[in-house]
């Protein structure tokens, strides 16, 4: 039996020993039961996310009642992490509720007020001993009701997130380095000088944002130069779907949830299982 941990051991022995840790947005209890068995089977450590909207749509309590379940159920450590936050309200109720990891995410805006609510979080959580994640630079595309343009998705530049994590303390940062988020159109421009850059100058966990599509050696050389975490969450979305939607296909008239949510896990499991071997995971528990 274990309860949930805070997400920056795991993620600093990820760092130090160059390897990721999947982060897995899920919206339902299937979709959080399949990762969590996919971690167990692969002896990965692993972390759960939702974002803003799926706190929203089923409760944060439900979700880290859930959560711990899934934990205490469980050989491997996991996290449960509120994703792009930028409702400082929304982060206290989730960190009341149980969630060891936050995001307090004002990339959107100037640098100062970036820093101010960062520390604002970093400050309330370092009580309860909870990981802290911000980002900085604007990584592009859609994540929940948050849109950026392409163009306005500015990179994140390496002195900036040194001075960063040195005003805020912040525990993990998510630097913008040409991902985004949903799934790519075309190939992923990444700034891998980029990384290694702000790696060489920010010795905390670095998060890979947008991971969903990113190809296989892109994603290795990401981790391999400092990426810790890896957010994952279109990809598990459209597998999970497409499973149902061939059941349904097969048979129509079907109405026994059991019958399209188990082909649906086993689906998202698999998925999962996939991106824990990708970011070197497996094992690691």
């Amino acid at each position: 039996m274990m309860a949930l941990v805070s997400s920056t051991p795991l993620l600093r022995k990820a760092r130090a020993e160059g390897y990721c840790v999947g982060a897995f947005n899920v919206h339902t209890l299937e979709m959080l039961q399949a990762v969590v068995e996919a971690a167990e089977e692969t002896k990965s450590p692993l972390i759960i996310q939702s974002t803003v909207g799926t706190v929203k749509h089923l409760g944060a309590d439900y979700i880290a009642a859930a959560a711990t379940v899934a934990s205490n159920r469980s050989s491997v450590p996991i996290a449960l992490h509120l994703d792009h936050c930028s409702d400082f309200g929304i982060i206290m109720q989730c960190i009341r509720a149980g969630y060891t990891s936050v995001m307090i995410d004002a990339s959107h805006d100037p640098f100062d007020k970036n820093v101010a609510a960062t520390r604002k979080v970093v400050e309330a959580a370092a009580a309860v001993g909870v990981n802290v994640e911000a980002e900085l630079g604007r990584v592009g595309g859609v994540e929940d009701d948050i849109v950026v343009d392409e163009r306005d998705a500015l990179l994140a530049d390496p002195d900036e997130c040194a001075k960063f994590v040195e005003l805020t303390g912040v525990h993990t940062l998510a630097p913008a380095i040409g991902t985004a988020h949903g799934i790519y159109k075309g190939d992923p421009n990444i700034d891998f000088d980029r990384i290694g850059r702000i790696a060489s100058k920010v010795s905390i966990p670095l998060v890979l944002h947008g991971g969903s599509g990113i190809p296989e050696n892109q994603v290795r050389k990401a981790v391999s130069l400092g990426m810790s975490k890896m957010n994952v969450a279109t990809e598990l979305r459209i597998v999970f779907s497409d499973a149902i939607k061939e059941v349904f296909a097969a048979n129509p008239e079907e109405n026994d949830p059991r019958k399209y949510m188990v082909p649906a896990k086993l689906a998202l499991k698999a998925a999962a299982i996939e991106k824990m071997r990708l970011c070197g995971s497996i094992g690691k528990a």
